[in-house]
């Protein structure tokens, strides 16, 4: 644990590009999704229809739900397409160290 709830998820190196990556912590389910040079992480649950998040699609800093195309900035959570209406809980993310072996920590205790 490193300090105000984050805890380690995961080295960036684990993280392919576009390629959501499902985690869990403390309970709950976490998307990881690094895209555009940053790390984002979402609840892995999709508002809509209760499926994960993570066996979607990554594009444009979205994640596309995989059974009714729902789409969610990963930066705030909102929906950007239906049929989901509500957003999803996003996660501060931190990054400590550097290149592939950096350790990427989530707090799941506060929402960004």
């Amino acid at each position: 644990m490193s300090g105000e709830g984050f805890v380690r998820v995961a080295a960036l190196g684990e993280l392919e590009e576009d390629t959501p990556k499902r985690v869990e912590l403390e309970g709950v389910p976490v998307a990881l999704v690094h895209t555009e040079g940053e790390v984002f992480a979402v609840n892995d649950i999709c508002s809509h229809a209760n499926v994960s998040l993570s066996e979607g699609e990554v594009e444009d800093c979205q994640i596309e739900c995989w059974l009714h195309g729902s789409s969610f900035d990963l930066r705030t959570g909102k929906p950007s397409g239906l049929p989901a209406t509500r957003p999803i809980p996003v996660y501060p993310v931190r990054i400590e160290g550097d290149g592939p072996d950096a350790a990427v920590l989530v707090s799941v205790t506060q929402e960004s």
